[in-house]
């Protein structure tokens, strides 16, 4: 199972939704990889902490390896690093993702990732997060994805950005994608108490987009989660946040995604 975790707008919570449900399939036994194409590396820094500014090999390496006319000096797996926790695997980010990515798009490369992907065979999960637009790394994730994620933070702003985002996705289905599903919309830092986040999320079902039961409350924890750059299934295992990922992670296995036209938008 690959999927893909995006939404163009930033601040949603992509990184933290992605290593806490590829840390809990891990600690499930799965063999799971993270890719992290955000030249910001939150993943990276997320599973690896400072390790991940002294590596090597990363997606930037993975990447200007494509646009060589020589063979590939590397496979797909040498730029996979271990993380700390069992089962647990990154491609990791790099800031030179930004300088790439206009030559990755002047030659078509898009379809490269799905390519090298799908070569590794061994991961039982792959989780991508992507950067908070709609470029070529994130484009070239959808590609490659069966399935789509889209965390969305309950206000105003988010709500305009997801019917852009839910338009983008269609997009790619039809003309890159057909395979490409929605998996769900997550609704992250919520508040269950304030009027506002009840009523978007109301008024958001009721449109009957594919909003996920279980919701991913405001914590601190997060925050220092990501400080110890240890998942919330390692940090605080006990902790609600803990508890709602794992409930989110259960309600995955058994959705049954939305493709193409089955989407609809305000």
């Amino acid at each position: 199972m690959l999927r893909v975790v995006f939404n163009q707008k930033g601040g949603v919570g992509k990184s933290t939704i992605t290593c806490n449900l590829a840390a809990i399939s891990a600690s499930k036994g799965y063999k799971t990889l993270v890719v992290d194409l955000d030249p910001q590396g939150n993943s990276s820094q997320y599973l690896l902490g400072d390790e991940a500014d002294n590596l090597e090999l990363t997606a930037a390496n993975f990447f200007e390896q494509m646009l060589s006319f020589q063979l590939y000096k590397h496979e797909t797996g040498n730029f996979i690093h271990q993380t700390p926790f069992d089962n647990l695997f990154v491609l990791p980010s790099s800031p030179a993702l930004e300088s790439l990515q206009g030559k990755l798009e002047a030659r078509y490369k898009m379809y490269k990732l799905r390519e090298s992907l799908a070569k590794l065979g061994d991961y039982d999960m792959i989780f991508i997060d992507t950067p908070p637009a709609l470029n070529f790394y994130s484009r070239s994730a959808l590609i490659a994805a069966d399935r789509c994620l889209i965390p969305f933070d309950c206000d105003n702003f988010s709500r305009r950005a997801l019917y852009s985002v839910l338009d983008n996705i269609q997009e790619i289905q039809m003309d890159h994608n057909q395979d490409l599903a929605v998996e769900g919309v997550i609704v992250n830092q919520f508040q269950a108490r304030a009027t506002l986040p009840q009523k978007l999320v109301n008024e958001l079902i009721e449109e009957d987009l594919p909003i996920l039961e279980t919701k991913i409350s405001t914590s601190v924890k997060i925050r220092e989660s990501h400080e110890s750059a240890s998942p919330m299934i390692y940090y605080a295992p006990k902790h609600k946040i803990t508890q709602e990922f794992l409930k989110l992670h259960e309600d995955l296995e058994h959705v049954t995604p939305q493709k193409g036209e089955a989407i609809k938008t305000a």
